[in-house]
C-alpha cells in the first residue's frame, strides 16, 4: 500500500488538509489510501514515485557466509563499475570507474582500509565537465585514471571523452569537488593515466596508434610523453614504448589501460591486453628508465582467467584492466575488472570491480594469478574490520526521495535531466515529467536509474500517474542500451488505463503483454523479480494483492553477450510522452 514519507520539507503553500494527513500518518504509522492521495496536488502527465526499493538475492552470498569481520566478498563494487583506478595519499584511498554516457560521470569511492568503501560523489558532476550530447550509451567517458601527486598535494583524474578527446581535472580535496576540464589535444587515443616521478616530473602514458599505423585489426601501441605541471601542457616528444603488446609476432590486440609505477628503483608498466571479453588479461613490463626501453616479463600474463575450463562452477571471466596500490603494511593489492556470467553464458551486471592481493615473483615482477588459479570470491584483509553497511554481498536499499538531491548511486543519461525531474515539486516524491524524448534517442530522457548489482533481485516502486492517453507512459525501465530494454509502464487515460510489459528493440517497441485496469485507478505498485535467467513483472493497485502481469521474460536479451557494449544494465523510473514506435501499427487515441 502507498506510503507517505517524512515530509519535513513542506512549505506554507501545502494545503492544510495535506498537513493533517501527514501528521496522521506520522502519528499512527498507517499508510494513506487512494482518497487521502487525492488531496495531494499531483499534476497530470507527471509521474510521482513515492519510493524505490532494491534487494539483492544472489544464492552465493546466502550460501557462503563470511568467516569473520576481516573478510570481504568479490566483487567489492558489484554492477558495472568497470575500469577501476585507485590512488592513495598515504592515509586515504580513492577509487574511480567508467560511466560512459551516464550523468554524472566517474563515481568516486573513499576507503581507509580497502575493504569498507563509500561513494562520496562523482568527479564529473557539472555539464561543463561532461559534454555527452549525441553519444551512445557505450560511448562517453572511458577508463578514468586517478592519481595523487605528493609534490603539490593534488589529485588528478584523467580520462577520455570518446567524442571529444582526452582531458584531466584536479582537486586538493576529493570531498569538495573537481576543477573544470583541461583538454590535452596532443594526447590522441584513449586510456591516459598520469605518473608522477620522484624527481617531480610528470608523464602521461596512454593507448595510441603504433608508429607506421596498424598492421592488423586491434593493433595498438602504448606511448609516453612528459607533462609540464606548471603550464599543464604536454612537452617533448611522444614516444612509443610498447608496440602491439607482449609479443608482436602473436598479433596481440587492444593493448590499453596503461599505468606506470616506480617500485624499488625500477619502473613498471602494466597494461591490459586481448580486449575486454573472455581473452582479457593483464601484462607487465619493466625498465630502468621511465622512458624505456620496457621489457615484458617472460611469465606474462600476470592476471587472466581466459584459459580456464569454461564449465567450472561460478566462473569469473574477462579479468584485466588493473591498477596497483600499496598499503601501510607494505602489502600490495590490485583492483581490476571482471565479469560473473551465469553458467559462463551471460550476465546483466557488466564488468565489475574486484580486489585481490598482489604476489611478487623472485625475479621482481608482481602478479595476481598464476597458471590455473581462480580469482577468489572471498578474501581476507588482515587487520581490517568490515562495517555493517558494505558495497558488496546481498543488500537492500530503500530510496524515499526525501532529500533535495538524487542518491549518489542514481544517474541520468547524457545530461543532468533537471528539467525533467524534481525532488521539490512535492517533497518526498520523485516527480518525472512525461518528456518529449524516449530512450532510443541520443538525448536526455526522463529516466532516472541505478545499476543492477545482482543476478537475482527484486526492485519495487510506488507511483501515482494520471496519463492523458496512449502517447504517455510511466513506470519501471530496465535498460542495457538504446535498443535493448524492457518497459513496465502505465498508460491510457482515466477512462481506459492500461499496464504493459514491452520489449524495446532496434526495430521498435513490441508489446509482450498488456492489461486493462479499473477505471480511475492512478496509484500503483510495480515490482520486477529476477531469478537471473528471467524477469517477472508484478503489479498491485492501492489496496489489492500482488498480481503477476508477465513471467518468463528473457534476461539474456539485455546482456552484453547479446547486445555487446561496455556497460551493464540499469533499472529505474521512466516517463515519456513520446513512446517508441510499435513494430506493428497501433491504434492511438
Amino acid at each position: 500500500m502507498f506510503s507517505l514519507k517524512k515530509q519535513n520539507g513542506y512549505r506554507l503553500w501545502v494545503f492544510v488538509s495535506f498537513i493533517m494527513i501527514f501528521f496522521q500518518s506520522c502519528n499512527t504509522g498507517s499508510k494513506s489510501n487512494e482518497k487521502e492521495i487525492e488531496t495531494i496536488p499531483f499534476k497530470k502527465s507527471t509521474a510521482y514515485f513515492d519510493d524505490f526499493k532494491y534487494t539483492g538475492k544472489d544464492d552465493f552470498y546466502n550460501e557462503n557466509t563470511l568467516p569473520d569481520s576481516s573478510y570481504f566478498y568479490n566483487p567489492i563494487l558489484p554492477g558495472w563499475y568497470s575500469d577501476p583506478s585507485i590512488c592513495s595519499n598515504g592515509e586515504d584511498y580513492f577509487l574511480v570507474t567508467s560511466t560512459f554516457s551516464y550523468y554524472p560521470g566517474v563515481p568516486i569511492f573513499h576507503s581507509k582500509d580497502l575493504v569498507n568503501w563509500k561513494q562520496i560523489g562523482h568527479v564529473l558532476d557539472r555539464p561543463e565537465q561532461l559534454p555527452l550530447d549525441g553519444q551512445r550509451i557505450t560511448e562517453g567517458i572511458f577508463a578514468p585514471a586517478i592519481s595523487y601527486n605528493p609534490h603539490n598535494k593534488t589529485y588528478y583524474m584523467i580520462t577520455t571523452n570518446i567524442k571529444k578527446g582526452n582531458f584531466f581535472v584536479k582537486t586538493k580535496d576529493p570531498f569538495k569537488g573537481w576543477s573544470d576540464p583541461v583538454w590535452l589535444p596532443e594526447v590522441q587515443g584513449i586510456d591516459p593515466s598520469f605518473f608522477f616521478d620522484d624527481d617531480g616530473k610528470a608523464y602521461v602514458v596512454n593507448n595510441d596508434a603504433p608508429d607506421g599505423g596498424s598492421q592488423y585489426e586491434g593493433h595498438r601501441a602504448i606511448r609516453i610523453q612528459e607533462f609540464d605541471i606548471k603550464t599543464e601542457t604536454m612537452k617533448g616528444p611522444r614516444k612509443m614504448i610498447v608496440n602491439g603488446g607482449v609479443d608482436l609476432s602473436e598479433k596481440p590486440i587492444w593493448i590499453e589501460g596503461p599505468h606506470v609505477y616506480k617500485i624499488n628503483g625500477n619502473y613498471y608498466l602494466m597494461c591490459a591486453e586481448g580486449g575486454t571479453s573472455v581473452n582479457h588479461r593483464e601484462v607487465i613490463f619493466k625498465s630502468e628508465s621511465v622512458l624505456g626501453p620496457y621489457k615484458p616479463w617472460n611469465k606474462n600474463p600476470i592476471l587472466t582467467q581466459k584459459h580456464l575450463d569454461s564449465n567450472r562452477p561460478l566462473p569469473i571471466t574477462c579479468a584485466g584492466h588493473a591498477d596497483l596500490i600499496q598499503k601501510k603494511d607494505s602489502s600490495w593489492w590490485a583492483v581490476f575488472l571482471a565479469c560473473r556470467p551465469i553458467d559462463n553464458d551471460f550476465e546483466n551486471l557488466g564488468r565489475e570491480t574486484f580486489l585481490m592481493p598482489v604476489q611478487w615473483d623472485k625475479s621482481g615482477f608482481p602478479y595476481m594469478t598464476r597458471e590455473n588459479e581462480e580469482i577468489p570470491r572471498i578474501i581476507k584483509m588482515p587487520g581490517s574490520t568490515r562495517v555493517k553497511k558494505t558495497t558488496y554481498g546481498n543488500f537492500s536499499i530503500t530510496e524515499d526521495f526525501t532529500d533535495s538531491l538524487l542518491p549518489k548511486e542514481w544517474v541520468t543519461i547524457r545530461g543532468d535531466g533537471k528539467n525533467l525531474y524534481s525532488l521539490k515539486d512535492i517533497p518526498g516524491y520523485l516527480a518525472l515529467s512525461c518528456a518529449d524524448v524516449n530512450t532510443v534517442e541520443l538525448k536526455t530522457p526522463a529516466f532516472v536509474s541505478r545499476r543492477l548489482q545482482h543476478h537475482k533481485f527484486e526492485a519495487e516502486t510506488t507511483v501515482y500517474f494520471e496519463p492523458s492517453g496512449l502517447h504517455e507512459a510511466a513506470g519501471i525501465l530496465i535498460m542495457k542500451d538504446e535498443t535493448h530494454q524492457y518497459a513496465f509502464t502505465l498508460t491510457g487515460n482515466e477512462k481506459s488505463p492500461k499496464i504493459l510489459v514491452e520489449k524495446i528493440t532496434k526495430d521498435g517497441r513490441e508489446i509482450l503483454t498488456e492489461k486493462n485496469l479499473e477505471t480511475g485507478e492512478k496509484l500503483f505498485h510495480l515490482r520486477v523479480i529476477s531469478n537471473g535467467l528471467n524477469f517477472e513483472f508484478q503489479y498491485a493497485s492501492n489496496a489489492s494483492e500482488w498480481k503477476t502481469l508477465k513471467t518468463g521474460v528473457d534476461a539474456r536479451y539485455l546482456s552484453t553477450a547479446n547486445s555487446y557494449g561496455f556497460t551493464g544494465t540499469n533499472i529505474g523510473v521512466y516517463a515519456t510522452k513520446k513512446r517508441v514506435p510499435l513494430i506493428k501499427e497501433e491504434m492511438v487515441e
